[in-house]
């Protein structure tokens, strides 16, 4: 008896771990369909992508946009429902139709649905990692309270998973594991004073050396705060310390993470620079299937560096893991912080050494609350960037 294919809802299709996604998906029409696609202002992009797979809904941030969508699918000859805003986007994330959710939308935005899926008991492919920053404990006891199935999407956590022991929950030590190696390409802007980076404009930062991404996951690797993110994250996903997280600077991005292990050895995973790698993990674990990604040779490859950040020309990596450390609504203030001083940086608002001081300016002034309730949560957000956005005033353009 045939299987049929497996229904997958994509949080963020227009985006370029939505299209990747998708890709994937493609390659593999026996094994996935598309149930759902959203995109928050991207109406055009959607719409291109409707075309293409045919969802049975498409959800957009606003209800102009959506009716738009409407029209051109319904001219199309397309029967796809349509829908807008916050609680659609919830609605979708959680709907019976699709098993496995790709959450992708970027930043605090996709707390809500991707939490949603979580308590649907979906197969998440979580490719958020501000979900994690902002609410790990609760997001964590959700996973394990509605048994979905969490699988890292980013290259650096999908490795870690790949590295680990099949269990490893309950603390690393008691699987034998040491530390976590969290690999950074290091930016586009590794090895430069502070002074240089004074001077760096939205287009230097948004031009990374390896990977194609957003502007804003974009800067945040420029700063080193997509890492400091990354570290978070890692510490929900493997019950670890950030004192056993050390972040490693290799330039190729080539080895994505590493695991390190009390026997002395090192386990790595290895690949070329494309997201379709550990998504194409995701929707087939523990299964492997072809992502459309070329076999890494080593030869061209020839030689891998390492080296350790600079957190004085970077700072962001330090205030993310001291805001780990901090705990309760730390994390979600940093990331609150690190939204509104991206956003001002790329609108000319603010300098590139302008967001570390922001950012640290917001975690000094506002106090450290508990975290164990998502209103509560949403509300330290809220405080964070209504205070970000009145700093930004004492910060003038050159950071």
């Amino acid at each position: 008896m045939t299987t049929p294919p497996q229904g997958v809802t994509v949080l963020g299709a227009t985006g370029s771990i939505g299209t990747s996604t998708l890709d994937v998906i493609a390659r593999h029409p026996e094994r996935y369909r598309v149930h759902a696609l959203t995109a928050h202002r991207d109406r055009r992009g959607l719409l291109t992508l409707c075309l293409r797979h045919r969802p049975a809904v498409a959800v957009l941030g606003g209800e102009a946009d959506a009716a738009w969508l409407r029209r051109q699918l319904a001219a199309a000859g397309l029967d796809t429902e349509v829908a807008a805003g916050e609680a659609a986007l919830c609605e979708v994330a959680a709907a019976p139709e699709a098993a496995v959710v790709m959450a992708a939308i970027v930043g605090a935005a996709g707390l809500l649905p991707t939490l949603a899926a979580v308590r649907a008991g979906k197969r998440v492919l979580l490719a958020n990692k501000e979900a994690l920053v902002m609410s790990g404990a609760l997001f964590m006891e959700a996973v394990a309270a509605h048994g979905a199935t969490l699988l890292p999407i980013d290259s650096e956590h999908n490795a870690i998973f790949q590295c680990l022991p099949s269990e490893h929950r309950g603390g690393l030590g008691r699987h034998g594991v040491t530390q976590l190696l969290l690999t950074a390409s290091g930016g586009p802007f590794r090895g430069w004073s502070t002074e240089q980076l004074a001077e760096v404009t939205p287009e230097q930062a948004c031009a990374h050396p390896n990977w194609s991404m957003g502007r804003k996951i974009s800067v945040d690797s420029a700063t080193l705060m997509n890492k400091g993110l990354e570290l978070i994250e890692a510490c929900w996903l493997f019950d670890a310390t950030p004192q056993q997280i050390q972040v490693v600077v290799h330039p190729q991005s080539v080895i994505h993470s590493m695991a390190a292990y009390s026997d002395g050895s090192v386990l790595a995973q290895l690949g070329n620079p494309d997201m379709r790698t550990p998504i194409a993990y995701g929707l087939a674990w523990p299964e492997r299937i072809d992502a459309g990604v070329e076999a890494l040779d080593l030869f061209q490859v020839a030689r891998l560096d390492f080296e350790a950040p600079d957190e004085v020309a970077f700072p962001c990596l330090r205030l993310a893991r001291q805001a780990m450390e901090a705990g309760g609504t730390a994390p979600a203030v940093l990331n609150a912080a690190n939204e509104v001083a991206v956003t001002a940086f790329l609108e000319g608002r603010l300098g590139f050494t302008g967001i570390p001081r922001l950012v640290a300016a917001v975690l000094d002034e506002l106090e450290v609350l508990s975290a164990r309730t998502l209103e509560g949560i949403l509300a330290e957000d809220a405080r964070a960037r209504r205070s970000a956005e009145a700093l930004l005033a004492a910060f003038t353009r050159g950071g």
